[in-house]
């Protein structure tokens, strides 16, 4: 049953995911759908990196890429062989990944991607866009 893979409930980019130590409920704060700079490349101080998984069928390794659309899906950035172990298919399993100082080369779409193997259960798509500061500081 190994090579059955888990199903995706859901990728979230934010800021912040808090867990309550008395519950162990996950509160997510600050979704990240956009990123605004006024030069690129810029360096965006952080995101977390945030998925659901159910279904799974004992130890599966996963991985988080974030790939440039505009670049044929070039890799800007990947996290590889982590572990997420199921004890049962009805199991609901957690990725947070806290990505501090990620640099987006230019303005455009990119995406996060989660994979298990050589599959991509799912993305989450980010758009960079430049800004202009307002002029006489106001």
């Amino acid at each position: 049953m190994a090579d059955v893979a888990p199903i995706l409930l859901s990728i979230i980019t934010c800021e912040r995911v808090v867990v309550d130590k008395l519950s162990g409920m996950m509160y997510v704060n600050g979704i990240v759908h956009t990123i605004s700079a006024v030069k690129y490349p810029a360096r965006h101080a952080r995101i977390v990196f945030f998925a659901e998984l159910t279904n799974g069928h004992g130890q599966v390794q996963c991985s988080i890429k974030l790939v440039d659309v505009r670049n044929d899906d070039e890799m800007v950035w990947e996290a590889t062989n982590l572990p997420i172990m199921f004890r049962n298919v009805k199991q609901i399993q957690n990725i947070s990944m806290d990505l501090q100082g990620l640099v987006f080369p230019h303005e455009g779409e990119y995406r996060f991607q989660l994979w298990v193997g050589e599959q991509c259960l799912g993305e989450r798509r980010i758009v960079c866009r430049k800004i202009e500061l307002p002029k006489g500081g106001k």
